[in-house]
């Protein structure tokens, strides 16, 4: 049996990302060529809080949160990146230090593309800036719904629109319709409590729109936890069978 090694899932990853397909063979050659892989145990940190944003980082495999935490221990979780998507690259551009944690929420294989080698790609490869500007145009308008959420809607449609938000196709076109992650992390990125992220859960299973499992969440009826989502309750779940838009 072949051994898949994390070079192996790295180049598959890059060769994956939409961007990658715009690339001369040159350029594509120096991203292989440039970006590492990290394979990081659940919990730990992949970057750090004020340390210089100093790669571009991708999730290759399992989960990672961008997060932070105040000095008297406080914290607050803001977004789940499940694998086949990018991250941090507002920082990078801007070369500042990072203004948050990110933290794998279950064990992961993480990529890290050099900020000059981004730096350069911007330059070099009119498509892969414009890739850039519709991804920080989708990540803008993900914010904007998650603080209209917050401000207007129930806490199940908070819960909801945590999951739903995970399959934004322009940030995360690799989702699956099954989540590694458990309810107290949905909780937390959700900005409720693990009791509160338990009942509307589960109130959503009664209506065949998720499945729980242990350490994972089953999306089976998208377009229903998409309008509760929105503020809508009255949508009526469709029969419980995985949704196709998710299930590839």
């Amino acid at each position: 049996m072949t051994t898949v090694t994390p070079a192996d899932k790295l180049r598959r990853f890059l060769e994956a990302s939409a961007w990658m397909q715009s690339l001369t063979p040159e350029q594509a050659e120096r991203v292989q060529r440039d970006t590492l892989a990290r394979s990081f145990d659940t919990g730990a940190m992949v970057c750090a809080r004020g340390a210089p944003s100093a790669h571009w980082i991708g999730v290759v495999e399992g989960m990672l949160k961008v997060e932070t935490v105040t000095a008297g221990g406080k914290s607050a979780s803001f977004i789940g990146v499940p694998a086949g998507a990018w991250v941090g690259e507002g920082s990078v551009i801007k070369g500042e230090l990072r203004p948050y944690d990110i933290v794998a929420i279950r064990d992961s294989i993480v990529a890290y593309m050099p900020r000059a080698t981004f730096l350069w790609l911007m330059e070099e490869n009119h498509h892969f800036s414009r890739w850039l500007i519709d991804q920080l145009n989708a990540r803008l308008g993900h914010f904007i719904a998650m603080v209209q959420s917050l401000r207007l809607n129930d806490t199940n449609a908070q819960v909801a629109y945590c999951l739903a938000s995970l399959f934004n196709q322009d940030l995360y076109p690799g989702s699956r319709s099954q989540l590694a992650i458990s309810q107290e992390e949905i909780g937390r990125l959700s900005g409720v409590s693990r009791q509160i992220a338990n009942r509307a859960l589960h109130e959503m299973q009664d209506k065949g729109i998720v499945r729980i499992g242990y350490g994972s969440i089953e999306v089976l009826d998208l377009p229903a936890l998409q309008a509760i989502a929105a503020g809508n309750n009255e949508q009526k779940a469709t029969p419980a069978t995985a949704c196709g838009a998710c299930s590839s």
